[in-house]
């Protein structure tokens, strides 16, 4: 084939699928078969159209030694220190007219160079293969100035014969990537568009004989114990199962005992296919899929998700990742309790799914396939309904059903992802259910379930849900008998998400309902000097959605938030409760499959939040669902009559592939008696003395009443009603949101700015009483606030009464003090910790005695918003004071204000300042999930009432 050396680009706009490519087959890691990685350093040229170079660069000998080098597997868009353009961010709006098929003129066209010698000793015999795992969104390629063929489907591999344009030395391997093409408009999948060669190349042996394409049936009958094994193939050979005695022709059954596989027992038996010229390695799993009683059954029993969506992100490397970092998120999925994964929206690695079979993940594997940008106009013109696109869908199914049909974690096909619906959609499910029928379909787009064997839907309300789950919804006949997903649900955007354990409690309480896979799993941060992770808008973005790229359960450093370790306890496998009158505690095993024989359980009992005592506690391995009563040991005796409670924890008893012996899996806590409440006789009275009042151990403003110092500690800033936080994510909601907002109500209505207005300085007989009312600017509302100091010569109580006035129609943001510390740095609490808690976000809060730094508690979101606060406080001790609550409240510690926090766009944006900002809340509001999703429920609300609450100060040196 001659070389064309006027460019012509016409296959960049064209709908087909490409061409030149072979048929699509199953993908596995390594055979006895070379292979020749091309991952390394490229040569690379940027033009800014399509046609703006011909295609000399691909002929031998083309001299590339001025042009630029990228790294392969990589974006060219993240490499270059932004001389090779910059990333784009948008949710569902294309970056570019919606003319389809057709794209811009400024086209960013990247050329890629790799010249390459074949090892010395490359088999002389047989052919070879060049595969490309990805490539976003067009490539045309040539090897040794021929030209192999063209392709799109950024996240499907390709492959091309090449065997015959092979030579020993200085092959050259020259491939055309165009950003944009016909198939970016069916890869509108709410991440970055990053064009590059992201994913492998590899040249492949294909020895005389090899193996072919080839497919691994492995069914188990749960009736029998028995699992059922044929392996098809396009080449004939035999399939060995050492470990089950199995030696059988391809195409042959062979029916043997077996251990089933399933995410919580992940039963991996090795085999091999043998052909003539080759030896694939097999990992078997043996399971079956079915829809059953109007349920999803896996070996026979109903499955209940817990699951994640997960892009591929990196927050250097964009989607190029490597093998260690998709190791990570399988490693710390299983530690936090997930049991599923849907690949979001587009096949993953191959290599992923690996891990998702060896270490036990459910797996929702979704097509490469999305045109929401087409709901701008009412889904006209949408690829999924054209004919003349029904190819290109086809020939994304096949090769994702192609590439990952061997892997005993897949339990769905998803078609794609807000796509509509359409003619194209219904071809997808007809060939899929042909091809695969031992798997199940999905698409959330099909709300009559026409095409898909679930009824799938993202960010239903809990009482929706609800209904859903009595059979109340409504619908076709068809969905009503259908199970239920949501899909997507819980945005994981900041300070969030909340309201998991309401929607945990619904998905165990309906059998219909199978469960739900948080929106999503990793921040897609970019790393950056000046910003510490950038988001849409930051690289000078046309069009953009800000942060809602940062919406996962783990920060773009994979370190978890605390989103993640609320939906692990909210997940947890093992329910543990206690019965503190009887010293019992309840243990219910909720896996589906597993017993308990590979969890160890622990007593402890703790005083004033310190463990005086702890030991084994013998729990049966109760079989999935069963539950059991164990007596606890009495509580041991303690004489100082502080506050005490049992913690129990379920711990694995030995190492796992996934986790160390002692890992926490599951935890209980439940008090044994009453918390004794702070409380001394007022036996001092204010002392005025000129332009100060002294009570006990502190001085007073007389003129304002504000507190100056407690003891040898100064205040920076005297305690006063605060009403603001920095709005989350989920406070300000989304803007197609039905329900109401109330993060942009609050700053409507001027919470952000109150002011206070002191009414009067009283100094009684017992107490100094300092009248005041805050309210904002603009308004009649306001809050009637009495602060009441007392004290008894050494201590220091404030009590805080607010009643408010006027028509309040919204909740509060959080209803406390605020106020400034001249130093502080170590804290010590005793209260729920380690981490961040709120209303609708704490079962993961653990009582206990806690210490960390001010700069520890700061929750390091992406965007800057409301973090940090501990909650159910008994005490807390920093900057040489000791607080205590009457009731048990909220405390934050910050080096910058509300006001500060509120206002900044990056967390580089936070600069600590000389005072210590600290709050103490008697409430919160709940945060919810309203960037994508619910607000907080009703019960989660601060609603505006009466209210009184104390605080009790000493100091500690």
């Amino acid at each position: 084939m001659s070389l064309r050396t006027t460019p012509s680009v016409d296959y960049v706009e064209d709908v087909s699928p490409g061409s030149g490519a072979l048929p699509p087959r199953a993908w596995y890691a390594a055979s006895d078969a070379r292979s020749l990685s091309l991952n390394g350093s490229w040569r690379f040229r940027l033009s800014a159209t399509a046609g703006a170079e011909d295609d000399s660069f691909a002929e031998e000998g083309y001299d590339a030694g001025n042009w630029a080098e990228v790294r392969v597997p990589g974006h060219w868009v993240l490499q270059g220190d932004g001389a090779f353009g910059s990333p784009i961010y948008t949710n569902h709006l294309y970056p570019f007219p919606v003319d389809p098929p057709y794209v811009p003129t400024e086209n960013p066209t990247g050329d890629h160079l790799r010249v390459f010698d074949l090892p010395s000793d490359w088999p002389s015999d047989g052919g070879a293969v060049l595969r490309f795992d990805g490539v976003e969104s067009c490539a045309r390629v040539w090897l040794n100035g021929t030209e192999l063929g063209e392709f799109k489907g950024s996240r499907l591999a390709h492959e091309f014969a090449v065997g015959e344009l092979l030579k020993p030395g200085s092959n050259v391997l020259a491939v055309r990537v165009h950003q944009w093409s016909a198939g970016s408009y069916l890869e509108d999948q709410d991440q970055w568009w990053l064009p590059g060669i992201f994913r492998d190349v590899t040249l492949l042996h294909r020895p005389v004989g090899g193996a072919g394409d080839f497919f691994v049936h492995a069914s188990y009958d749960h009736t029998t114990g028995e699992g059922t094994l044929r392996v098809d193939s396009d080449v004939d050979g035999r399939v060995t199962v050492p470990a089950l005695d199995i030696d059988v022709a391809t195409g042959e059954p062979v029916t043997v005992a077996v251990q089933p596989w399933t995410a919580e027992t992940p039963k991996l038996y090795d085999g091999v296919l043998v052909t003539d010229g080759e030896r694939v390695p097999l990992r078997i799993g043996f399971r079956t899929v079915v829809l059953e009683d109007g349920l999803i059954k896996v070996n026979g029993k109903a499955v209940l998700f817990k699951g994640v969506n997960r892009h591929e992100w990196h927050p250097e490397h964009g989607r190029a990742l490597d093998l260690e970092t998709m190791r990570e998120d399988v490693l710390l999925m299983k530690r936090h309790n997930l049991n599923a994964v849907r690949t979001s929206h587009y096949p993953p690695h191959p290599a992923f799914l690996d891990l998702c079979d060896e270490y036990g993940l459910w797996v929702i594997d979704e097509c490469d396939l999305e045109t929401h940008g087409f709901t701008e106009q009412d889904w006209r013109d949408n690829p999924v309904d054209d004919d003349r696109w029904t190819p290109a869908l086809l020939d994304r199914a096949a090769r994702m059903v192609e590439r990952d049909k061997n892997h005993p974690s897949i339990v769905f096909w998803s078609l794609g992802n807000e796509a509509g619906t359409g003619r194209g959609l219904t071809a997808m499910a007809e060939w899929i259910h042909g091809r695969d029928p031992e798997r199940l379909v999905h698409y959330e787009g099909d709300w009559h379930c026409r095409d898909t064997d679930v009824y799938s839907r993202m960010y239903a309300f809990h009482d929706e849900v609800e209904k859903i789950g009595q059979r109340l919804d409504g619908g076709t006949l068809r969905r009503r008998e259908l199970p239920f997903i949501q899909c997507e649900y819980a945005h994981a955007m900041g300070n969030g998400p909340g309201g998991l354990a309401d929607y945990q409690e619904l998905f165990e309480k309906y059998e219909r309902l199978q469960g739900a896979f948080v929106w999503e799993w990793i921040d897609h941060g970019v790393r950056h000097a000046e910003l510490g992770y950038a988001y849409g808008g930051d690289f000078g973005e046309e069009l953009h959605d800000g942060n809602f790229v940062c919406d996962g359960l783990v920060f773009p450093d994979r370190t978890p938030s605390p989103g993640l370790i609320e939906y692990k306890k909210v997940i947890e496998p093992v329910r543990i409760e206690g019965d503190r009158a009887n010293g019992i505690v309840h243990v219910t095993n909720k896996q589906d499959f597993a017993d308990l024989s590979a969890l160890a359980f622990e007593w402890s009992c703790q005083v004033d939040g310190e463990t005086v005592e702890s030991g084994s506690l013998a729990v049966p391995a109760l079989a999935p669902g069963e539950s059991a009563e164990v007596k606890l040991p009495e509580p041991p005796a303690d004489g100082r009559g502080g506050e005490r409670q049992w913690t129990v924890r379920a711990l694995l008893a030995d190492n796992t592939s996934w986790a160390a012996k002692g890992h926490v899996v599951a935890w209980g806590q439940f008090a044994v008696g009453a918390r004794p409440l702070p409380s001394f006789p007022a036996t001092d009275r204010p002392v005025p003395d000129g332009d100060r009042i002294t009570l006990g151990p502190a001085g007073f403003d007389a003129r304002t009443g504000a507190l100056l110092t407690i003891g040898g500690v100064e205040v920076d800033a005297t305690p006063r009603l605060d009403v603001w936080r920095a709005p989350t994510d989920n406070d300000d909601g989304a803007e197609w949101q039905s329900d109401t907002r109330y993060g942009t109500l609050w700053r409507t209505l001027g919470l952000h700015r109150m002011r206070h207005r002191l009414v009067s300085v009283e100094a009684g007989d017992d107490a100094l009483t300092v009248r005041t009312r805050v309210a904002p600017a603009a308004r009649e509302v306001g809050l009637d606030t009495v602060y009441r100091w007392t004290s008894d010569g050494e201590r220091l109580r404030l009590t805080v009464s607010v009643t408010p006035q006027g028509d309040w129609t919204v909740p509060l943001p959080r209803l406390g003090v605020r106020f400034g510390l001249a130093e502080a740095d170590r804290v010590e609490w005793f209260g729920g910790g380690p981490g961040e808690a709120y209303p609708d976000t704490g079962k993961a809060s653990m009582v206990g005695r806690w210490q960390s730094t001010v700069d520890g508690l700061q929750t390091p979101y992406v965007r800057p918003q409301e973090n940090g606060a501990r909650a159910d406080v008994r005490w807390v001790e920093l900057g040489g004071l000791r607080i205590e609550g009457d009731p048990e409240f909220w405390f934050t510690a910050r080096r910058w204000t509300t006001e500060q926090l509120d206002a900044a766009r990056h967390r580089t944006d936070l600069t600590a300042g000389d005072t210590v900002w600290v709050n103490l809340d008697h409430g919160q509001h709940g945060i919810g999930s309203q960037s994508c999703g619910p607000g907080p429920l009703p019960q989660y609300f601060l609603k505006a009432e009466p209210a009184e609450f104390s605080f009790v100060f000493s100091t500690t040196t």
